[in-house]
């Protein structure tokens, strides 16, 4: 990963290299952000300027329509390390409220040369400031007067002949479309957190889970048995995860429970990542704790299954 500068709020910046900028938020990071940002580093670096992305929290869309719960596609620490993996030199990831919010198109642009020198403005199908006024040929009309030019990406990236886009992601985690999500992201959609104390009753009946505690606001997949790879102390395991409420031994609240399969140890309140792979089924209620195990351990077997075509590459 590349040396980068992070940055809270536009106004601590005083770049004084020109520098290529890519405004939006950028999250989950897919593979239409990372192809555009991909454009403007190789354009960026054959100029001799710099590069920067200018990201909100929270998303605009929860403070506009004063939307709540989970959101986002993954936590803004692990936004600002794939945008960083990019080759980014500069990374603001600035707080987006009401006063933002009403920021005229002009100020914005007055802001973003300000602080950042900005010499070229980087998006695909973009606008800025109030009321989206600041569209491209706006934009591209201030650049003449202010001294900087704007590169619309049009053409983003398709997945199966259709546009990559973080709606369609979210599309794709509500109907646990794992092949959709991963296509559009270009990796595994990854939950992670710290492993919570759970009720202890899978280690009962054979199958311990490790019971992860993942960020209130982050999307997780629809509700389900999942392969995945689980990521503990740098080390990779395989595991057959569940979504879901438990509704054979009454759960009501959503939980995240991973079996790491040939694990054993004590990971309480250690951070885990889970890479979520292939939906195995739906979440569904047993007629009680036998019928429940016999179904686990076929789920158990199908992840197993699942992990060695990986190993084979089919």
């Amino acid at each position: 990963m590349s040396v980068y500068q992070r940055f809270d709020y536009l106004d601590e910046v005083n770049e004084t290299r020109p520098t290529y900028v890519a405004v939006g938020v950028f999250d989950g990071v897919h593979e239409g952000h990372r192809q555009l940002l991909r454009n403007m580093t190789a354009a960026a670096k054959a100029d001799g300027a710099a590069t920067a992305t200018l990201t909100f929290f929270p998303h605009p869309r929860a403070v506009i329509q004063n939307l709540s719960g989970r959101l986002y596609l993954g936590t803004l620490a692990e936004r600002v390390e794939l945008l960083a993996a990019e080759g980014i030199d500069i990374i603001v990831t600035h707080p987006f409220n009401e006063e933002v919010r009403q920021i005229r198109a002009a100020e914005f642009v007055r802001q973003l040369r300000a602080h950042l020198n900005m010499r070229q403005l980087w998006g695909g199908h973009f606008s800025l400031g109030y009321k989206r006024e600041g569209n491209v040929e706006f934009l591209r009309q201030m650049g003449a007067e202010r001294g900087y030019t704007v590169h619309e990406v049009s053409q983003l990236i398709l997945w199966r002949g259709e546009r990559v886009s973080s709606s369609r992601i979210r599309q794709g985690l509500a109907d646990g479309n794992m092949d959709e999500v991963t296509g559009c992201l270009g990796r595994p959609y990854r939950v992670g957190g710290v492993v919570v104390v759970g009720d202890k009753r899978g280690r009962t009946i054979g199958f311990p889970t490790a019971n992860l505690y993942p960020w209130e606001e982050q999307l997780l997949p629809a509700n389900g048995v999942y392969a995945c790879y689980a990521w503990v102390n740098g080390e990779r395991f395989v595991a057959a995860t569940n979504v879901g409420v438990r509704p054979t031994v009454d759960g009501h609240k959503l939980t995240v429970e991973a079996h790491l399969l040939d694990f054993s140890g004590d990971i309480y309140g250690q951070p885990l990542k889970l890479d979520f792979a292939r939906r195995l089924r739906d979440e569904r209620k047993f007629n009680g704790l036998d019928e429940l195990v016999h179904q686990i351990q076929a789920d158990v077997a199908q992840t197993r299954a699942w992990a060695a075509s990986r190993l084979l590459g089919s």
